[in-house]
């Protein structure tokens, strides 16, 4: 068991090892002996203390760990001894110098260079890190300015507003790539002091007397600090926006997770319709937790993003927490890829089945009448639908699938007799697959007397799924056949049955029609169109089922046109 102690370090506290805390204190102490009588001895302390600090932050995986030998041995190895740099040029005046290995050169960090600024030093913090005069970087952004439309300006009031000035010695080492050891720490307070003493002895006071006088500032300094108030401003604004988007965003996930995880546990109405749409296999509420990864972990970083714009002293997460966070967020979003492909393909293929039967009426001569069976009576429906598919429920009051997704269709017999043939189609990963849910597909009709009566819903077990089941009901009737749509199949007429009236679907219904050689319905009962309608420009039927444009046979084309006054549309004749 060691004994740790508290100390502050350059106004950070740190937790170290007692024996860590011996070895540190004798090096600090060495250094302040090493430089005690030395001009800005106290600012090179302070500077390397400062540096100590940022190795040690570097290094501590969270705020709790504790200091020991090997993160002091490890600092000590990067800044060096003092006896290392220090040499008694009187005493060893007449001995060559050793020669010590320097440690590498840096990768340089973009800093605002203030000590040589114009106007914000940002052309030569450029400097430092393009290794381009500063003078040709002024030039480049002043053509920017000039020839893209202002581009250079904002450009450079960004880096101003952005990039943090190389206000500290181990921010001005770093600007220049060199290593931040005692040596140059010390090189660098040293050539700050003679920049001043030389500064002194060459100035000449009664200028600067005026200048004081006139101004404590310069003009671009109070310029800059106008315009780094109103960003810093407009920064909080945004540092808001993201606060209330990323917490009102994570309020809202965390409410809908647990939600809809309650609703699911207690099965409440609507969250088990789920699972006929699901194909996965995923529970609903696994779901909800990979979106609530999937979707809030990068509103939680918008959220600490506003924080640390407000928040200039916000701690951080810690790397661990990052890569957790970011590892998580993969997992769930490739968890949910792999799902939605998943589901993409149980729709891929279609299978059909096909059941075809000839009807025997009882007086062949008769009209055939076609309508549906007045089916609420044998089950009772859910309100909650997915397109046409809904939950119902049988006789025997088990839960069922139902859907009104029926198509009827009229074609010419081949023969003498009338035919009706049942084809019903599904989805599904394979057509094998899609084939299987088809045959599950229940749907019935019977014939009384010279009447189809056919079934008014097709249902399919729930363990079926919803997948775009339909019944098409084509029935084939002879040549010279009268047929009659009751009211009932309103509906449930299918597109593309050809008549003389150029009816779209529901016209057809209520109204007696018979076979021609051609394939084609005619109206037996239909009111007769008058010349002026005959030779018309044809009609424009508009009803739920969509828009339909009839062309007459003696016209080959039509106009329309749009404008403010409303739709005209205008048949053009035959030339």
């Amino acid at each position: 068991m060691n004994k740790t102690v508290n100390i502050n370090l350059a106004n950070t506290l740190f937790h170290i090892d007692d024996d860590a805390y011996n070895k540190l204190r004798r090096y600090l102490e060495s250094i302040r002996r090493s430089f005690s009588g030395t001009k800005g001895s106290d600012e090179i302390i302070a500077d390397i203390e400062a540096r100590i600090a940022e190795l040690f932050l570097e290094k501590m995986e969270n705020e709790r760990q504790v200091i020991t030998h090997k993160e002091v041995d490890q600092v000590i190895e990067v800044m060096g001894q003092p006896e290392d740099y220090m040499v008694d040029e009187d005493i060893f005046e007449d001995e060559p110098k050793k020669s010590y290995a320097q440690p590498t050169a840096r990768a340089k960090k973009l800093y605002r260079d203030i000590d040589h600024k114009y106007i914000g030093g940002v052309c030569a913090g450029l400097e430092h890190y393009l290794g381009i005069d500063s003078l040709w970087v002024r030039l480049i952004f002043i053509l920017l300015a000039i020839f893209t439309s202002g581009f250079g300006l904002i450009a450079y009031i960004l880096l101003w507003i952005l990039v943090p000035e190389a206000a500290t010695t181990s921010q001005k080492l770093d600007m220049r790539g060199e290593p931040i050891n005692i040596s140059n720490i010390e090189r660098k307070v040293k050539e700050g002091f003679d920049d001043v003493a030389e500064k002194v002895k060459n100035v000449d006071y009664d200028k600067v007397g005026n200048k004081v006088k006139s101004s404590s500032k310069t003009f671009f300094d109070t310029i800059g600090d106008i315009i780094l108030f109103l960003f810093k401003i407009f920064g909080k604004f945004i540092g808001i926006l993201l606060i209330i988007i990323g917490a009102s965003t994570l309020v809202g996930l965390f409410f809908g997770l647990f939600t809809v995880g309650m609703f699911d546990a207690i099965h409440v109405p609507g969250i088990d319709f789920y699972e006929i749409v699901n194909t996965s296999g995923a529970p609903v509420w696994l779901v909800s937790i990979l979106l609530f990864f999937a979707v809030g972990i990068p509103f939680f970083f918008l959220l600490y993003l506003g924080l640390k714009i407000l928040v200039n002293n916000l701690k951080s997460i810690g790397n661990i927490a990052k890569f957790a966070l970011l590892g998580l967020w993969l997992i769930s979003v490739g968890t949910l890829i792999v799902f939605g492909i998943r589901q993409a393909a149980e729709f891929s293929y279609t299978g059909s089945v096909n059941n075809k039967k000839e009807l025997a009426m009882q007086v062949p001569t008769d009209t055939l009448i076609i309508k549906m069976k007045d089916s609420d009576t044998d089950y009772s429906r859910d309100e909650i639908h997915f397109g046409r598919m809904t939950f119902g429920y049988d006789e025997n009051d088990n839960r069922i699938l139902m859907s009104d997704e029926i198509d009827i269709k009229i074609k010419k017999s081949d023969t003498d007799s009338i035919s009706i043939n049942v084809r019903k189609d599904a989805d599904g990963s394979s057509t094998l697959a899609a084939r299987d849910r088809a045959k599950n597909i229940a749907f019935g009709y019977t014939l009384k007397g010279n009447t189809i009566i056919l079934d008014k819903y097709l249902t399919t077990d729930t363990s079926n799924k919803a997948r775009n089941q339909e019944v098409t009901i084509t029935i084939y009737v002879p040549e010279t056949k009268t047929v009659y749509f009751d009211e009932t199949t309103n509906r449930y007429i299918g597109r593309g049955i050809k008549n003389d009236q150029g009816y779209y679907r529901t016209g057809l219904v209520e109204h007696y029609w018979t076979m021609d050689e051609d394939g084609e319905l005619k109206c037996l009962d239909c009111p007769e169109l008058d010349d002026d309608e005959e030779d018309g420009n044809g009609k424009i039927i508009i009803n739920e089922d969509g828009i339909d444009i009839d062309i007459k046979d003696n016209q080959d084309s039509f106009e329309m046109k749009i404008n403010e006054d409303g739709i005209k549309v205008k048949a053009k004749e035959k030339k």
